[in-house]
Order: structure tokens, then C-alpha cells, then sequence
């Protein structure tokens, strides 16, 4: 698929990171995640752990930064 190409470095990016760049992006465009569960899996397939409990904004910006070490 051409969405999991790493920009310019014809590396194919694994789904959980792609999954996870597509909802960062979303949230940049003006989304809201309406489903916090979702989230929470988008960071645990990624190997956080998250608890239920946790505000979603934390949630989001432990995904960012886990991107920007990728």
C-alpha cells in the first residue's frame, strides 16, 4: 500500500505506526477521537501500556512522542 511507504524512503512503515500516524494527523486536521478505547489500542499495539483510566490527551501525546523517536 502506498499509505504504509515511509515519505521518500521506500520503507514500508508497520501498520501500528501507520494507524498511529493516521490518528495524530486526524487530531492536526481539527479531529477528536470519539473513541477513547480506540485510541488506547492504537498505543498498547505499539507496546505502551495504557490504563483504562488514563485522560486521553495523555494518552495522545505518549503516541506522539513514541513517533518522534521513530
Amino acid at each position: 500500500m502506498l499509505a504504509q511507504r515511509a515519505a521518500g524512503t521506500g520503507v514500508a512503515t508497520p501498520p501500528e505506526q501507520a494507524q498511529a500516524r493516521a490518528l495524530i494527523a486526524a487530531i492536526d486536521a481539527g479531529g477528536i477521537p470519539l473513541h477513547p478505547a480506540k485510541v488506547n489500542q492504537i498505543a498498547r499495539d505499539l507496546g505502551l501500556e495504557v490504563s483504562r483510566e488514563a485522560p486521553v490527551e495523555a494518552t495522545i501525546a505518549r503516541i506522539r512522542e513514541l513517533l518522534l523517536r521513530a
